[in-house]
């Protein structure tokens, strides 16, 4: 809801209603303001309350990166705060108490009232669901042993918030809200006990769509994979007889291969490909199963009725972005066009260069591949190796890619946006000059 559940803020500390209530009414206040002219109001209130939280982000985020959190959810409150109520008339007191409750994960004013009322019980569900999550994404295994001895059920529970995740849920660190998506060392031990206790293997959570499961959460999740532990966790799930071919486990209508490509966690899709997970042309082009795209021709090379051109381009795809050579090779003798995409603009070479797949480029331009073509946000090939470098990709593998690209052509302006200084410096040589920008790629500095 606000603007996914992912975003959704932690309580304050000792939280009662009285107190949410005068925000509520300070926030009308603001929103009454900002109609009469004051186009401040909004934010200024947002950035109150969501400073007032910075001891409480301190717990959950790296302290490298907690002014640069804190102000992203500053932005989002007021812009979300904004659309809400600023067009609005009259300002109504429930409207603003619905926009602090979706802030906080509920979908309502009177479930977020009852969840602060019960959580003062300490005894109560809903206070031992909060605390078994906070001993999930910290690893502390003996204060969940303790909860889940003192309260059988608890397994089975599910959170109050609108994602309605069970504690299972929240080991695969994605999802459930943000500042709990976290992996100890110890996540398989922590699943296991949960499992253990009766946690039921495939419950959906209502994310992405809703039908996620917990392993194919797992699976598309970058903080199970960062951790060390992404395998061994899926791994345990299936030995509990999680269905490895769920079709939404993934969310978004995608079983747990194609979500696992989707999000960037290749050897997780391997991983299940190589225990059974059914695969469609797309998921077997993406983990590299040559024998699964050849069944879809015939002996005279034709696409076997069923399988539309639709699909193979699909999958063409997928092979590019994952590096699957073999795959690229068949599909390109069959006639599959290298200037093709799924209507979005992404070509095989977008989508080569957003992986880092610098060998697949290398085999690509080969086939002189459109350099210029532009995708639905606008980037060339080379704006998009721009962008991907600045978004978590290993800068030195970017800067071979932006070589390879300038060497076969591709066209570099001459201004581009900052992305790092390794990338900057190598533009720069090239003859590119960094905007000098404060705010790109919604990175709002706050005074």
């Amino acid at each position: 809801m606000f603007p996914n559940p992912q975003d959704a803020l932690p309580l304050m500390r000792k939280p009662t209603v009285e107190r949410y209530r005068i925000l509520a009414g300070d926030l009308v206040v603001a929103t009454k303001a900002f109609k009469s002219g004051n186009q401040k109001a909004i934010g200024k209130w947002a950035e109150k309350w969501i400073k007032a939280l910075a001891r409480v982000y301190s717990h959950h985020v790296e302290p490298s990166r907690l002014k640069a959190s804190i102000d992203r959810t500053i932005d989002r409150v007021e812009e979300f705060a904004t659309r809400k109520l600023g067009s609005q008339a009259p300002t109504r007191l429930s409207d603003a108490q619905f926009v602090i409750a979706s802030s906080h994960g509920f979908e309502t004013w009177a479930k977020f009232v009852k969840h602060i009322k019960t959580l003062s019980n300490k005894t109560s569900t809903v206070a031992r669901f909060e605390a078994a999550a906070d001993a999930i994404v910290t690893g502390d295994l003996k204060t969940l042993s303790q909860l889940l001895r003192k309260d059988p059920k608890l397994a089975q529970v599910r959170s109050t918030r609108e994602h309605n995740a069970t504690l299972l849920h929240y080991v695969s660190a994605n999802g459930v809200e943000g500042y709990r998506q976290k992996t100890p060392k110890n996540a398989v031990k922590i699943a296991q006990a949960l499992l253990d206790a009766g946690a039921e293997v495939d419950a959906e959570a209502d994310v992405y769509g809703g039908g996620a499961t917990t392993l194919g959460l797992v699976g598309t999740s970058v903080h199970p994979f960062r951790a060390g532990v992404q395998n061994p966790l899926m791994q345990v799930l299936l030995d509990h007889g999680a269905e490895i071919d769920h079709p939404k486990s993934a969310g978004n209508e995608s079983s747990a291969v194609l979500g696992c490509l989707a999000n960037g966690r290749g050897e997780a899709a391997v991983y299940l490909a190589e225990r059974g997970a059914r695969l469609n042309l797309e998921a077997a082009a993406g983990v590299g199963r040559l024998d699964v795209i050849q069944r879809a021709f015939t002996e005279s090379g034709k696409l076997k009725r069923g399988v539309t051109k639709k699909e193979i381009q699909s999958a063409f795809t997928y092979a590019c972005s994952w590096g699957r050579i073999n795959v690229i090779e068949f599909l390109l003798k069959k006639g599959v066009s290298i200037k093709g995409h799924g209507g979005d603009g992404q070509t095989p070479l977008h989508c080569a260069a957003i992986f880092g797949q610098l060998e697949t480029i290398k085999y690509l331009l080969k086939f002189d591949p459109p350099l210029e073509a532009r995708n639905m946000y606008g980037g060339t090939v080379l704006g998009q190796t721009a962008w991907s470098a600045a978004h978590g990709g290993d800068p030195e593998l970017y800067v071979e890619i932006i070589k390879t690209l300038i060497a076969a052509g591709a066209k570099l302006p001459d201004r581009h946006v900052p992305v790092n200084k390794t990338i900057d410096d190598l533009l720069l040589r090239y003859g590119s000059v960094p905007e000098p920008t404060w705010y790109w790629f919604g990175e709002k500095p706050r005074k």
